[in-house]
């Protein structure tokens, strides 16, 4: 009797399920698993939420900074539950700062062309590096306790009023359109992403040139996608279509042609013609919003086929 009662429990949830991941098939497709794997979300955290860090524009005030801690001048790095020493006026006791650190990448290499110029104008990249609480405001210096951190806290680096951050509401498993066409939907670009990584999967946190301006807000969902043109234009990812596909029995070598999009890599060969800018876009990942400016977000790449790049054109999605 009481299986009989779990199950049609159940039954009404498990057609929800099955409705929620069924969609809306559009038109000219046959849903498959190849073109629609099911789509299952990775929830964010807190420690996702508040050490996923941000571009913006430059602090409108750098007074306020850490000096020291404890055991100043033999420790520099500082964690959870250890007193820290900030420079600067106007502290209270029971406010709540963030630290957070301007960084740069050492490296300045480039993963796609324009990129410092598109970081340049949309601002300055900062890493979330703690939650600390006044404790005490009776010397020329504030005393912090550090409650939460998300790495070492160091000298130098600077505090910014704390704020709560909205928890995002997240859909059940849908099917996922990885050959989805551009649409005229809000788009953006991956700018940049935290610790300065290359390729990122489930949980890497990315950078967007797009913001509340443009009518962002945190819960949005976007999709990354790239198209085979983009490939083309990579001088790493382009050699493979320079290798050969001959087999022994194919009469002709294909041709891998150019038009005004894009170079003739293959001119003159007498197989048939493939154009890869009239390939379908892949859609690679699903991206939630976790934090925004006004020119700039912060995402959360919380589904991915493959791993996603910076450089990757970003596009709200409308599932």
């Amino acid at each position: 009797m009481k299986k009989a009662a779990l199950l049609l429990f159940l039954l009404p949830a498990i057609s929800l399920a099955q409705q929620t991941a069924a969609g809306t098939d559009p038109a000219g497709t046959v849903p498959t698993s190849v073109t629609f794997p099911t789509e299952k979300l990775q929830t964010p955290t807190a420690t996702d939420l508040y050490c996923a860090g941000f571009v913006s524009k430059k602090l409108e005030s750098r007074g306020k900074y850490v000096a020291g801690g404890w055991h100043s001048p033999f420790t520099t790095h500082y964690g959870t539950g250890e007193p820290i020493f900030l420079h600067g006026s106007n502290y209270e006791a029971g406010q709540e700062y963030t630290v957070v650190r301007e960084v740069v990448d050492p490296n300045r290499y480039e993963l796609f062309k324009g990129q410092w110029a598109a970081l340049k104008a949309a601002g300055q990249p900062y890493e979330e590096l703690a939650r600390v609480k006044i404790v005490d405001t009776r010397h020329k210096m504030a005393i912090a306790q550090i409650e939460f951190s998300c790495d070492t806290v160091l000298p130098g680096d600077y505090l910014i009023p704390f704020v709560e951050k909205q928890v995002t509401a997240f859909h059940a498993p849908i099917r996922f359109d990885r050959f989805a066409p551009p649409s005229s939907q809000l788009s953006g670009r991956i700018i940049l992403a935290k610790d300065f990584d290359s390729e990122l999967g489930n949980g890497g946190k990315v950078y967007l040139n797009i913001g509340a301006n443009q009518g962002l807000k945190v819960g949005d969902f976007l999709k990354a996608e790239r198209s085979y043109e983009q490939v083309v234009k990579d001088p790493v990812d382009s050699a493979s279509f320079y290798a050969t596909a001959m087999e022994p029995t194919q009469a002709h070598q294909v041709n891998v042609v150019g038009d005004s999009r894009m170079p003739n890599f293959m001119s003159g060969t007498s197989g048939p013609a493939i154009h890869p800018a009239d390939m379908p876009h892949k859609v690679v990942g699903e991206i939630v919003i976790i934090g925004t400016t006004p020119t700039t977000a912060t995402g959360m790449i919380v589904f991915a086929l493959e791993p996603v790049y910076i450089g990757d054109r970003v596009e709200v999605d409308q599932q």
